[in-house]
C-alpha cells in the first residue's frame, strides 16, 4: 500500500495531490482498521485472485473531511496503476456498496470525487449514483462533487 500511496499519478486525485510516505500509510492502515471496530464497516483490500498481488482498497467510511454531507458512510477506492482500466474498482466498490446496503442496512451512501477525476465519476455513474452537489474540500482546497444512491435506488437497480 505505501508503495501505491508513494505514487504521485495515484495520489493525484486524492485531497491536495500529496503522496504519502510509509509512516503515513502505516497510520492510514491503523485508522482503516479502528474504523471497523467502531462503524462495524471499512476498507477492504483488493488482492488479484490469481497471484495474490495487492492492488488496492475499496471500502466504506465517514467521510468526516466533508463535514456538510454528514451524516453520511462514503464508498470510496484506490489501486495501483498497473491496475487501472481492468474494471476491478468498478466491482470492488460495487461489492462494498452492496456489503453497505445488504449487510448493514445502510440508507445512503456517497461517493467524492475532485471535479475533474472523470475515472472515478465514471464508477459512481456505473455504481448507480447521481450527482448530487458541489462543494470545495476543506482539507485539500479543491473542488469536489458528492454523488449518492440511497438503498430505495440500489433495490430498484439490482432487480
Amino acid at each position: 500500500m505505501a508503495a501505491i500511496n508513494a505514487d504521485p499519478e495515484v495520489m493525484r486525485w486524492i485531497r491536495d495531490g500529496s503522496v504519502r510516505d510509509e509512516q503515513q500509510t502505516r497510520g492510514g492502515i491503523q485508522a482503516w482498521e479502528s474504523e471497523w471496530e467502531s462503524q462495524g464497516f471499512g476498507l477492504f483490500a483488493v488482492e488479484i485472485r490469481s497471484t495474490g498481488e495487492l492492488a488496492g482498497f475499496t471500502g466504506l467510511s465517514v467521510p468526516n473531511f466533508l463535514p456538510e454531507v454528514l451524516p453520511a458512510v462514503e464508498v470510496g477506492w484506490r489501486l495501483g496503476r498497473s491496475h487501472w482500466g481492468q474494471g476491478l474498482a468498478t466491482e470492488a466498490a460495487a461489492a462494498a456498496v452492496r456489503f453497505g446496503f445488504e449487510d448493514r442496512g445502510l440508507e445512503r451512501i456517497v461517493s467524492i470525487a475532485q471535479v475533474g477525476n472523470e475515472a472515478s465519476e465514471r464508477i459512481m455513474t456505473k455504481l448507480g449514483m447521481r450527482p448530487v452537489s458541489e462543494t470545495v474540500n476543506p482539507t485539500g482546497g479543491r473542488p469536489v462533487r458528492v454523488f449518492e444512491l440511497s438503498s430505495d435506488q440500489y433495490v430498484t437497480t439490482t432487480r
